[in-house]
């Protein structure tokens, strides 16, 4: 089958076309065939050739640079770097592994291969299959075709074994179960309650970053509900968990976690984009949050009681220093809002978030619908300038990824 040309970035295709008349083999691949599939928008277009990194580099010159260790890919890019494509050469599975062992954490992942051991490596089926656009083929060497149509996420092989190899593809089945109204395969399911405590061997940037992203692709409320009933949430956010636990889902404070989420996913519709981070976290740690500092007798013991508890999670989470400023200042400001006093704060950039984190906080609450609508159209003044920015994920590393497509491209993070 081929897709309409309309639907497949042309850039993409002048990548593949590129390589391959430089006598190599190149497919998009990945999340982007996925999503064309199942009727979505492709976001991320990335790519997968048997050309070396220092081939494609030789390819595209001063228009690709390499990046990662652990897991070592191009990027090729386009308008001065406004555009980019990863390039991954095709992997097979690591020299080495033993799957009867202990341990079987994938620590490099460069061995090179051929297409379908590349393909054989990948997390699950519906992120394995590539797509050749001038031939109008699709190559599926995993199923992955009839689990799309069975609307299902499986792992390729033992998930596991899978999941002990790389835990974060735990919360990956989830995003993607979510985000794509997917059932988990009852296996996958089951190997993903057994080994959920394997998230604690990951790393804690790449945890922080996977539960962003559970948030920011529009299922977020489904995301943190299957991560609840997987006992997964209990290990990366415990203190949520546990709330949760002891909350009723139909009513009470459980119920205004799962509101907040659904609007959340409501807004994020409505923008055609996802929320700032620092709102994501912000009303994901909410009450939590609210729980913990509401003991507080005055203003300067709710900050410190605030700042406490942020500290305590973000040292688990690996929220960095600033992020944890700017979650304390946008608590801060929210209570303020909803109070009725706006103050000069509107007048910077947190003002917009602020304002975000009080009407998803009103939705929460079950606030008058009137009294709703006139924070969300309150006018908001325009940010100063000189800003920093408020969540800060440190340098990103390619090595970072399981070969999936990346979840969201560049987005500009507000700042303050």
């Amino acid at each position: 089958m081929r897709f309409e040309e309309g639907r497949v970035d042309p850039d993409a295709l002048r990548v593949v076309r590129k390589l391959e008349q430089s006598g190599y083999q190149a497919y998009i691949v990945g999340g982007a065939v996925r999503d064309l599939l199942v009727g979505r928008r492709a976001k991320d277009f990335d790519i997968a050739t048997n050309a070396r990194p220092e081939d494609v580099k030789r390819v595209f010159r001063s228009n690709c640079r390499i990046i990662g260790r652990r897991f070592r890919l191009a990027h090729v890019f386009f308008g001065w770097g406004a555009r980019q494509f990863e390039v991954a050469t095709f992997r097979r599975k690591p020299i080495g592994v033993d799957e009867e062992g202990d341990d079987l954490l994938i620590r490099s992942d460069n061995a090179f291969g051929d297409a379908h051991e590349d393909a054989e490596r990948r997390d699950f089926t519906i992120n394995a299959l590539f797509y050749d656009h001038d031939r109008g083929e699709i190559l599926d060497w995993v199923g992955g075709l009839v689990d799309i149509e069975r609307r299902v996420v499986r792992t390729i092989g033992d998930p596991d074994v899978r999941f002990r190899e790389d835990p974060v593809r735990i919360l990956r089945a989830i995003k993607f179960a979510a985000r794509l109204d997917f059932g988990i395969d009852p296996d996958g399911y089951d190997a993903i309650v057994a080994h959920r405590d394997e998230l604690g061997r990951s790393a804690r940037p790449r945890l922080f970053e996977e539960i962003l992203r559970l948030l920011r692709g529009g299922a977020a409320r489904r995301s943190i509900y299957l991560a609840w009933d997987t006992g997964v949430l209990a290990v990366i956010l415990p203190e949520l968990s546990a709330y949760l636990d002891d909350g009723d889902l139909d009513g009470g404070a459980a119920r205004r976690v799962f509101r907040a989420l659904a609007e959340i996913d409501r807004m994020t519709a409505e923008r055609g984009g996802p929320l700032d981070d620092l709102v994501l976290l912000a009303v994901l740690l909410r009450e939590p949050i609210r729980e913990w500092s509401e003991g507080a007798k005055t203003r300067e013991e709710w900050r410190v009681a605030v700042d406490e508890k942020i500290a305590e999670i973000g040292e688990r989470m690996a929220i960095t220093r600033r992020t944890a400023e700017g979650l304390s200042r946008i608590y801060a400001a929210d209570a303020r809002l909803r109070a009725g006093r706006s103050g000069g704060f509107l007048a910077t950039p947190l003002g917009p978030l602020a304002r975000d984190l009080a009407v998803v906080g009103l939705v929460a609450d079950g606030a008058p619908a009137e009294r709703i609508e006139k924070l969300r159209t309150l006018v908001i003044p325009s940010p100063s300038e000189h800003r920093m920015e408020a969540v800060d994920h440190g340098p990103r590393r390619g090595g970072a990824r399981d070969g999936g497509a990346r979840d969201a491209g560049p987005r500009e993070r507000t700042r303050f």
